[in-house]
C-alpha cells in the first residue's frame, strides 16, 4: 500500500509540475511494480501496456470522432453561431448567464472543451465589455458551462466522461436521469449565483472590464451560418445516442456528415479540420491511456487486495468509496477520463458486484462515478485549467479561486447530495 501511495505521489507532483503524463504514469507504475515486488520490465510490457492498449481500442474512436466533430463545429462557424444566438437571447446585461449557457449548450451538443473555450471566449471579450463586467469572470463562467454539469451530470451528455462508466456498468448514457438532473441544477445554479455575487463584489471594489493585454482571438472573414442550421448536428448527436438508442460512434458520424452536408458551401476546410481534430485526439487518447495502464499495475500488486478492502470497508454506502477512489485519482492526475479510468479498470467489476449482490441500481454507480471524475480534476495543474487561463489571458491568481468554486466545491456538493439521497433511498 505505501507503493501505491507512493506511485500516486509521484504521479500528482511530476503532472502538477507540467510534465507528460504519457511518461509520468509509467515512471509511476514502476514504482508501485518496484515496491510490490514485480519485475519492472514484465509489469510495463504485460499489465502496463494491456491496460494502454486494451483502453484505445475500447475507446479511440470516440475520442477521435469527437475531436472531428468539434473541430467541424468550430472551422464552419456553427458553435460561434450557437454561441451568439444564446447570449443574445439572456440579453446584455446577463453577460454571465449568456457565457456559461452558450458554454453548456455546445459541451452538451458533443463539442469538446478545449473547442468550446475557444469558440466562446472572444463573444465572452465582447459582451463583458458591453456589460462593463470584469474579465477575471470570464474563465469561472466558460468553466461553469463547460467543465461540471454538461460534462459529468447532466443525463445523455455524449461527453467521454458520461460514457467511459457504461463499460463497467452496463448503463447507458441516461444513467439515473433523477440525480444526475440534480446534480446539474445545484452545479448551474449555484455556479450562476456565486458568479453574480462576485461581479457585485468586484464593482463594489471599483473593478470595471479591463482591455486584455494581448489580442482577442480574430475572426476570420467568413458569413455566420444560423443559429437552426448550427443547431442541428448538435440535436442529431444527443438524441441519436439518447432516444433512439444509437451507439455513440454512429451518433457522432451522423453529427459530422450533418455538418459537412449543412455547410457544404465551406468543403475546402473540411479536410484541414478534420486532420486537426484526428491529430488532437491522439494526445488525448494516449494520455487517458497513460492513466489508466497506471492503474493496472496497481490492479497487480499485492498492496492492492489492502487498498481494495480498505475502501470496500469505508461505513455506510459504496457509493462513498467509489466517490472517494475517484476523485483522488482524478486530482492526482490532473484528468477526469485518466482518474476514472484508473479507478474503474482497478475496482470497476467490485463496485459492479457488490451492486449485483446487494441488488443496488448500477446506474447509481454510473452516476456517481461521472460526477466524482469532475471534481478534484479541476485542481491547478488541469489540462484544460491550463488552456483556459492560457486562452483567456487570465492568472491562477485572479481567475483559478472562481474556476475552483464552480469547477470543484460546486460539484463535490452536488456529489455529496446524490450519495445521501440514494442512501435515503430517493434513487
Amino acid at each position: 500500500m505505501l507503493g501505491i501511495l507512493l506511485g500516486l505521489i509521484v504521479i500528482m507532483v511530476l503532472a502538477y509540475l507540467g510534465w507528460s503524463i504519457i511518461w509520468v504514469a509509467p515512471i509511476a507504475a514502476g514504482v508501485v511494480a518496484l515496491s510490490g515486488g514485480l519485475d519492472l520490465l514484465s509489469s510495463y510490457t504485460g499489465p502496463y501496456m494491456s491496460g494502454f492498449v486494451g483502453f484505445a481500442k475500447d475507446w479511440f474512436p470516440v475520442f477521435m470522432l469527437g475531436a472531428i466533430f468539434g473541430k467541424l463545429m468550430e472551422a464552419t462557424k456553427m458553435a460561434n453561431s450557437v454561441a451568439i444566438m444564446i447570449s443574445k437571447a439572456v440579453g446584455k446585461k446577463q453577460a454571465i448567464l449568456g457565457i456559461w449557457l452558450a458554454s453548456a449548450i455546445l459541451t452538451y451538443g458533443g463539442v469538446s472543451l478545449f473547442v468550446v473555450v475557444f469558440s466562446v471566449y472572444p463573444l465572452a471579450i465582447s459582451l463583458f465589455r458591453e456589460a462593463d463586467i470584469p474579465r477575471r469572470l470570464i474563465p469561472g463562467s466558460i468553466a461553469l458551462g463547460a467543465f461540471t454539469f454538461t460534462m459529468v451530470a447532466l443525463p445523455g451528455t455524449p461527453q467521454i466522461q458520461n460514457l467511459i462508466p457504461i463499460k463497467y456498468f452496463h448503463t447507458t448514457a441516461m444513467a439515473a436521469p433523477i440525480m444526475g438532473i440534480i446534480a446539474s441544477i445545484i452545479m448551474a445554479a449555484g455556479g450562476h449565483f456565486y458568479l453574480i455575487y462576485r461581479e457585485k463584489k468586484l464593482k463594489a471594489n471599483g473593478e470595471v472590464f479591463d482591455e486584455p493585454q494581448t489580442k482577442t482571438i480574430k475572426e476570420k472573414n467568413q458569413k455566420i451560418p444560423s443559429f437552426f442550421v448550427s443547431i442541428l448536428p448538435l440535436i442529431a448527436v444527443v438524441l441519436s445516442l439518447n432516444l433512439a438508442k444509437i451507439p455513440i460512434i454512429p451518433s457522432l458520424l451522423l453529427g459530422i456528415i450533418l455538418i459537412m452536408i449543412l455547410s457544404f458551401k465551406d468543403f475546402k476546410q473540411f479536410i484541414a479540420s478534420i486532420n486537426d481534430g484526428a491529430n488532437s485526439s491522439l494526445i488525448a487518447i494516449i494520455n487517458t491511456s497513460a492513466a489508466v495502464g497506471f492503474g493496472s499495475v496497481i490492479k497487480i500488486v499485492p498492496g492492492f487486495e489492502q487498498l481494495t478492502h480498505l475502501l470496500m470497508n469505508i461505513k455506510g454506502s459504496p457509493l462513498i468509496s467509489e466517490a472517494i477512489a475517484i476523485n483522488i485519482l482524478a486530482g492526482a492526475t490532473g484528468s477526469a477520463s485518466g482518474g476514472m479510468g484508473i479507478a474503474l479498470e482497478a475496482l470497476g467489476d467490485k463496485y459492479y458486484q457488490i451492486a449485483i449482490e446487494n441488488h443496488m441500481n448500477l446506474e447509481l454507480f454510473h452516476r456517481v462515478a461521472s460526477i466524482s471524475s469532475g471534481g478534484l480534476d479541476v485542481l491547478p495543474h488541469n489540462g484544460a485549467v491550463l488552456t483556459l487561463l492560457a486562452v483567456t489571458g487570465m492568472t491562477h491568481r485572479k481567475s483559478y479561486l472562481d474556476i475552483a468554486v464552480v469547477g470543484i466545491i460546486l460539484p463535490l456538493i452536488s456529489l455529496a447530495v446524490v450519495i445521501l439521497l440514494s442512501m435515503l433511498g430517493f434513487a
